[in-house]
């Protein structure tokens, strides 16, 4: 097949590009657009300022941009937020975050009905080697910084951004047309549990939480987005059917942190 990606120079698309080069005979068959323009806020590692250049107007316009690039292509694939579940799930969804997720699930409508067949693939909260921002997270790790943890108890599904690009790559050789799917990893973890084993790994064996009755004065650093982020059980989430002939490689937290820290030190 042949694949377009939209917001060529992000993270993820770099990282699709990559796993798409390893593909026997990428350049023939099907043209399917990959859209991975919305992925860039989709992790629990940017303390929620990401939304800021993110907002709801952005979020729709990048969406039609995608669709209106796919008119002469075969298939969209519209890469979306396993948060969105939330709302069907019975979540509650906090104020700063309603306007974000009632965009996101209008931008996978707005996919859905273009006029190319397409798809949804909703991918949990990423984490990867090439994230800038957990490569800051180890920075402030070292330095013995505090961070917003969220509540211990409260579980949120994650996925290696390698194992997001190949979702969406299954995603884009399935070609489900109208189909919802989801790509996560096997274990949905709190961002406690999930970025104190971080810090275990680049050194800090006893990392510090901001506690709660902070919040206020913590808005000086954490926007109030990342604080409701990691308030919403979509652990609690029914995982929803995958992309076919996709299982992830980083199946925990664990794993995929581990791979993280070995590349860095490669």
């Amino acid at each position: 097949m042949q694949v377009i990606l939209t917001a060529p120079r992000g993270e993820l698309a770099g990282i699709v590009s990559r796993a798409l080069a390893d593909e026997p005979s990428p350049g023939d068959g099907p043209r399917v657009v990959i859209n991975v323009s919305l992925q860039a806020p989709n992790n629990l590692l940017h303390d929620g300022h990401a939304w800021k250049r993110y907002p709801p107007e952005r979020l729709l316009a990048d969406t039609r941009a995608a669709v209106r690039r796919a008119s002469r292509a075969d298939f969209l694939v519209h890469a979306s937020y396993l948060l969105v579940a939330a709302d069907a799930a019975g979540l509650r969804v906090g104020e700063k975050l309603r306007p974000i997720v009632d965009a996101a699930l209008q931008a996978e409508e707005i996919a859905l009905a273009g006029p190319v067949p397409a798809c949804v693939v909703r991918l949990g909260y990423m984490y990867g080697p090439e994230s800038r921002n957990l490569r800051a997270y180890r920075r402030a790790f070292r330095l013995g910084r505090p961070y917003w943890s969220g509540p211990d108890d409260v579980t949120q599904r994650h996925l290696h951004s390698h194992d997001a690009a190949r979702a969406l790559l299954a995603a884009a050789r399935q070609r489900p047309a109208g189909r919802v799917l989801s790509a996560s990893d096997n274990l949905p973890v709190s961002f406690a549990t999930f970025m104190d084993h971080f810090a275990r790994l680049v050194g800090n064996p006893l990392p510090i939480h901001l506690p709660a009755i902070s919040r206020a004065i913590s808005h000086l650093v954490v926007a109030e987005e990342h604080m409701q982020m990691v308030e919403i059980a979509t652990g609690s989430v029914p995982a929803g059917a995958r992309p076919r002939g996709f299982t992830p490689v980083y199946v925990n937290y664990r794993k995929g942190l581990q791979q993280v820290v070995d590349q860095w030190a490669a």
